[in-house]
């Protein structure tokens, strides 16, 4: 059986808790490090996690991560599992570059190293996953909001955080397909720290300063809610629309009250799944990640490698009015 564990990121208590468990020597160790625990978009990728662990039948799930969204949260909570020695370390980035080092040392160790959802520069992990096609999903994020504005508008990016590379490179990739939306002009972008608090207040703040503002786009699970709340609270529900990248649980009242039209995501309990198997199949079956490489993701199917040794999981799908009742108690 797995067990299912919830490790704190300071030094002193991820330090103190890691040293306490014994595993049985057959069980393989997989950690899954998300960018800061308490996210409901993360606790459904450990349920995926643990689904796969099942699948497995002698891995143990150590679902871990900071309680914030900080590179050196997660440099300590990785430091940890080093000095446990761990069988693979699957790890959602808060930086790209800044988590290398340790990723490396991990690595040395002969601890098997890939990053999922927000990756890590190349030579800090053997393959990365992405949830979907980066292109695809800067597109995404931005259709949502221009096919609610047939005239053109203003909208503005509530994303997470200046170093959280999943999100800078959908901002990217909307950018390159900008002239496929005339009259869409983007005012602004601000970071809400992937805290429901900082994001609420940004989300307001972009209210006060752009009074013709029509959407904001926020891809990220906690600003997508947040900015939700700030619209319906700003009395501007048919005025602002909120789109982007969010959970069917968490954005269902949005779209009941019209604070969003739309939104999308893709399953992140597959999200979690496929990781835990790839960081398997790397570490016990062998597999070199190279590109062109195929590896099994279980239920999932297969991953292929690109040349930068990264891979997408599956297309972006979107959730309004139509099908949020069929998904929200889900996910």
């Amino acid at each position: 059986m797995s067990v299912f564990k919830k490790l704190i990121a300071s030094v002193a208590v991820a330090g103190a808790t890691l040293a306490s468990p014994v595993f049985a020597q057959d069980d393989v160790r997989i950690a899954l490090v998300v960018k800061a625990l308490g996210i409901g978009f993360f606790e459904a990728a450990a349920r995926g996690a643990e689904e796969a662990a099942a699948e497995l039948g002698n891995v143990e799930i150590i679902y871990t991560g900071p309680t914030d969204t900080t590179a050196e949260g997660q440099i300590e909570v990785i430091n940890a599992l080093i000095a446990q020695n761990v069988d693979a370390i699957a790890v959602s980035a808060n930086d790209t570059d800044a988590l290398v080092p340790a990723l490396k040392r991990a690595m040395d160790r002969g601890i098997t190293v890939i990053s999922w959802d927000s990756g890590v520069a190349p030579e800090g992990r053997q393959m990365h996953l992405n949830p979907s096609s980066n292109p695809l999903i800067g597109n995404m994020i931005i259709k949502l909001a221009a096919d609610h504005l047939p005239d053109g508008g203003q909208v503005a990016l509530l994303s997470a955080t200046t170093t959280s590379t999943n999100q800078n490179i959908w901002i990217e990739e909307m950018n390159k397909v900008m002239g496929n939306y005339p009259g869409i002009e983007v005012v602004a972008t601000v970071y809400g720290d992937d805290l429901a608090d900082k994001s609420y207040r940004e989300a307001t703040g972009l209210m006060q300063s752009y009074p013709d503002l029509d959407a904001i786009i926020a891809p990220t699970s906690v600003g997508i809610v947040a900015a939700a709340q700030a619209v319906v609270d700003a009395g501007k529900v048919g005025q602002v629309n909120v789109t982007g990248l969010g959970l069917p649980s968490e954005m269902a009242g949005a779209i009941e009250s019209g604070a969003s039209q739309s939104f999308a995501i893709w399953n992140p309990i597959d999200l979690g799944y496929s990781a835990t198997m790839l960081a398997y199949e790397l570490s016990q079956n062998g597999i070199e990640a190279a590109p062109g490489a195929e590896i099994p993701m279980g239920r999932m199917g297969t991953l292929t490698l690109d040349d930068n040794n990264e891979g997408a999981m599956a297309d972006p799908f979107v959730y309004d009015a139509s099908n949020i009742d069929e998904f929200k108690s889900i996910f």
